[in-house]
């Protein structure tokens, strides 16, 4: 037996290897508490649902590119040999290419795809496409694409956020009250986008809840804030986070318990914000009553929060999830300015955090390195979509859309590529999506597993898992390095990313120019070395690439660390101004109210959503649905594994809802149920649950999306993908991000026979003829 180190998303880990098989992994880190998800890791390796050898849709490779788009998902599968499923590719790229321009492929491959700096599969796409010509790309990202895009117009960067957080220790040591909007939600931390090395986000939440600070979270859900943390709850409604906001603002400014010297130093507007604010520009104060009809929070509480506020250092913390709903950006311009009225922002363990705990590593207090990441070069044309409109784009060429003051014209997408993502989890309405996706004439996918994604595909190329390869983990946010051994041998005829794309690079006569001429090895030595000179810059020295594989791991030294999150700015705002047009704190943007979108002005506001809970005609689909991420996966990978699947219901993906709820419609706990709307409908296995606020559900997202019948349109899906029945909107002009926390459903409990899940299982297979 051998023991080799390895990591993914999900933690780092000793991995035991016996004659080609990997037989268990422990943690790397004796006592690390690491994920349950890491029981799915071994167990799909070899699952029915990996992906064994290339695969062409049949009914394309009979008739061509264009042919019968309408049964992607339906048609069977020819597997066919490496050399032939390169060769269409390569000709199909260079048929696009010359006959419709780059513009006309679409590779924005969107996803979290397999842990690794070198063998990231968008990293390699991106990198290959550029060097091909070019081609559309998407920007932003379905976590929190509202906030990347108000965030710089009015604060910093999103990115800034992140980095900059208040770390767990910054807040044991220094905030009296924590509120927490959306709170603060532990199963996120399982994971940290390109590895973990130690989960310590639970320890840190012990320490926390004996620490001499209080904690309030403040959602629909009690357990988005950790029982370690011992918070109080306050229910609300999904999508009026803004309104509470704005009457705790509100009691501020008439109780004389603004910090005006804040605000006239570091920040800009809020002579143009306080007549809205006090009701003088449309005859509504928005105060305690007016928000307490709105977001469902007694009066009495709305003041006592408000009062609180101003006692101690307060941190105004915000989840990624509130922006992910119609009129999205408007929470976190309005946390901002919450924020910045109390004048405690660039103070240690006071101001404002942004998606504390939504990785391991925002508020992780371990010292941050910036790594070295593969070289994507640059497109030769500029062609782009807002992420969250790809279906927009291919059911509209030609067509246009706002986006952050600018006016894009949709291309006409002949070619998809995607590897390392699943738009049918991650993206809205799938129904909707499905129909643009049947209009490319060709859908290129390199995946691991037979999941909705590559069923949904022309050309499917199988790659390999992180245990099939050898790579670096590293996330800058966390400290931690982690050699990622080769473990095993490719399962059936897998290759990595980079070894497919070189190929057809080959073929288009480019590929030298995209491997560099280097190996893999030799990859990750670059790698490395451009590491090393970077931590060189920071005054940190590190091992030799060979000493730091021997070893297999490294924790950076020092810490825990105080970040102080715009301590700079706050200490001297005239030589570290922010990068806002003004160079302060925007609370009105002179740049956004001149894009003249009617529905966000030039400061926050309430807007209603397009549909919720505090509608006064909720019509037949009278329950808000939330579709948030899953304790057992991350999104939708490993979605077949053990960890996810001893989780379900019946079979089913768990939607948990209120027992009130339930009675009414006749439902038990255990029973599996019809959820459904106007957009679609999906099986769910229900679990009753009193931390919910009556009228809300919650299912999360990943469940992999498996029609009863793929051939019909706007089928049942039997597994649970909440997605099925969100709506494809954006948040707003402004930035286009996806709305998903704002839906409305209804839930019947199904009598009929439970059909069987079969996307675990392959698809069927046939021959030409």
């Amino acid at each position: 037996m051998t023991v080799q180190t390895t990591a993914n998303h999900w933690g780092s880990y000793k991995a035991h290897v016996r004659q080609g098989r990997i037989e268990s992994l422990e943690p790397l880190v004796e006592g690390d508490e690491v994920s349950e998800m890491s029981a799915s890791i071994v167990d799909t390796v070899d699952s029915p649902a990996r992906i064994r050898n290339p695969a062409i849709r049949k009914s394309w490779l009979e008739g061509g590119p264009g042919t019968a788009g309408d049964k992607r998902g339906s048609d069977p599968f020819v597997e066919v040999d490496w050399d032939t499923a390169l060769n269409l590719l390569s000709g199909e790229i260079e048929r696009v290419r010359s006959q419709f321009g780059n513009e006309a492929i679409y590779a924005g491959s969107y996803g979290w795809a397999s842990a690794g700096r070198f063998h990231h599969a968008q990293s390699q796409v991106h990198r290959f496409y550029n060097m091909a010509g070019g081609y559309t790309r998407s920007v932003n990202a379905y976590s929190f694409a509202a906030a990347e895009v108000i965030l710089p117009h009015i604060l910093t960067t999103l990115r800034n956020t992140m980095v900059q957080a208040p770390s767990w220790y910054e807040i044991e040591q220094h905030t009296d009250f924590t509120v927490a909007f959306g709170g603060i939600p532990i199963k996120n931390a399982q994971i940290q986008n390109g590895s973990l090395g130690v989960h310590t986000v639970r320890d840190w939440m012990k320490r926390l809840g004996r620490s001499k600070g209080e904690f309030l979270g403040i959602s629909p859900i009690r357990d988005d804030m950790p029982d370690e943390l011992g918070a109080s709850w306050m229910p609300i409604r999904p999508n009026s986070d803004t309104a509470l906001m704005l009457a705790l603002a509100h009691w501020l400014e008439i109780n004389d318990k603004v910090d005006r010297a804040f605000l006239d130093r570091y920040t800009v507007g809020y002579e143009k914000f306080r007549p809205y604010l006090l009701g003088e520009t449309d005859g509504q104060p928005k105060d305690a009553t007016w928000a307490s009809a709105l977001c469902g929070v007694p009066v009495a509480d709305i003041l006592a929060l408000a009062e609180k506020l101003t006692k101690g250092r307060v941190l105004i913390s915000m989840s990624w999830s509130l922006q992910r709903a119609d009129h999205g950006e408007q929470p976190y311009w309005m946390g901002v300015v919450l924020a910045a009225m109390l004048g405690q922002m660039g103070l240690p363990g006071g101001g404002l955090a942004i998606g504390l705990a939504a990785e391991h590593g925002n508020g992780n207090p371990d010292p941050q390195l910036s790594w070295a990441a593969v070289p994507q070069g640059r497109s030769k044309i500029d062609t782009f979509i807002p992420v969250a409109r790809i279906a927009d784009m291919l059911l509209n060429p030609g067509g246009h859309c706002d986006y952050n003051g600018k006016r894009i014209t949709y291309p006409d997408i002949k070619m998809v590529h995607w590897a390392g993502g699943n738009p049918f989890h991650h993206h809205q309405d799938i129904n909707r999506l499905k129909k643009a996706w049947a209009r490319p004439d060709t859908v290129v996918v390199q995946e691991i597993f037979w999941n909705a994604l590559a069923r949904h595909a022309d050309i499917v190329l199988p790659v390999t898992t992180v245990m099939e390869r050898n790579d670096i983990a590293v996330a800058q946010m966390d400290g931690w390095a982690v050699a990622m051994k080769k473990l095993i041998e490719p399962v059936g005829a897998a290759r990595n990313d980079h070894d497919i794309l070189a190929d057809v690079a080959e073929r288009l006569g480019f590929r030298e120019s995209f491997t560099e001429g280097r190996t893999e090895t030799e990859w990750l030595r670059d790698l490395w070395d451009r590491s090393r000179q970077e931590a060189g810059r920071v005054g940190r020295e590190l091992p030799s690439f060979d000493e730091f594989w021997e070893k297999g791991s490294l924790h950076l030294e020092g810490g825990p660390e105080i970040r102080r999150f715009l301590g700079e700015f706050r200490d001297d705002p005239d030589a570290n101004p922010l990068h806002t047009p003004s160079g302060k704190i925007e609370i009105y943007s002179e740049t956004v109210a001149g894009f003249g979108y009617d529905e966000i002005a030039g400061h926050p506001r309430w807007c209603e959503p397009y549909e919720w809970l505090g509608s006064k005609d909720l019509g037949p689909y009278p329950l808000h649905i939330i579709s948030n991420q899953p304790k057992s996966r991350l999104h939708g990978q490993l979605d077949s594994g053990v960890g996810s699947r001893k989780s379900k219901v019946k079979g089913r993906e768990p939607m948990r809802m209120h027992p009130d709820d339930a009675t009414a419609r006749g439902i038990k706990n255990g029973d599996v149920v019809r959820v459904f709307n106007g957009r679609g409908a999906c099986l769910a296995g229900v679990i009753l649950d009193e931390g919910l606020m009556p009228g809300v559900l919650q299912l999360s997202t990943g469940a992999w999306y498996d029609p009863a019948d793929p051939e019909m349109a706007n089928s049942l899906d039997v597994h649970g993908n909440p997605n099925i029945l969100t709506a494809d909107r954006g948040t707003s002009r402004l930035s286009q991000g996806p709305s998903a926390h704002t839906c409305m459903v209804e839930v019947e409990r199904y009598d009929a026979p439970i059909p069987a899940i079969s996307v675990f299982d392959p698809p069927p297979f046939t021959t030409t003829g």
